[in-house]
């Protein structure tokens, strides 16, 4: 099936956990500044480098990083945030999205940490409809991107010989990345 429908039902869950409204709510695990994560992915990158067989452009993900790093911080109150929508947590039939699973992260934080499904899942053209239906702005976009980017640097050393799928997923958010920012 199309991927496109599925990137509309993962913005409308995404949507639909933004506009909650609960007071005093927690924070997300993952929702912090983007600065946060800084020290851990750039050891994340250090540990690439020591890894030329995975043939990683660190330079280029390093400029991605630190372009994200200068974007500009949300400009709104923290949103809702599952803050883990990776493949594994996303249950599709038939192309679509059934279930949403493992709520472990859930709280509130920047808006870019459920932005995850757009490299880790989603191909370009359903990138953009994701992207769109949010009316996701370039600032978001780019810490939703170095977010994504920063998980994947860091599960690809930790991961490669001991978990193909996660060490398979952090190699396709790579690529990804490299190929929206080539």
């Amino acid at each position: 099936p199309p991927p496109e429908p599925l990137a509309r039902d993962l913005a409308g869950f995404v949507a639909a956990l933004r506009d909650v409204d609960l007071p005093h709510a927690p924070r997300a695990h993952r929702g912090g500044p983007l600065a946060t994560l800084d020290a851990e992915t750039r050891a994340a990158l250090d540990a690439l480098r020591a890894l030329p067989e995975e043939g990683v452009d660190c330079d280029a993900l390093t400029a991605v990083w630190e372009d994200a790093l200068r974007a500009p911080d949300p400009d709104g109150p923290p949103v809702w945030l599952h803050a883990d929508l990776m493949p594994g947590n996303l249950l599709v039939d038939g192309g679509r999205l059934s279930a949403v699973i493992d709520f472990g992260c859930l709280g509130t934080g920047d808006p870019a940490c459920d932005l995850f499904p757009a490299w880790n899942l989603l191909p370009p053209s359903a990138r953009k409809v994701f992207r769109e239906a949010l009316d996701v702005d370039d600032a978001t976009w780019r810490r939703g991107r170095a977010r994504t980017l920063s998980q994947a640097l860091i599960a690809l050393p930790y991961y490669r010989r001991t978990n193909p799928a996660m060490a398979g997923n952090a190699r396709h958010v790579i690529r990804a990345v490299l190929a929206e920012t080539a």
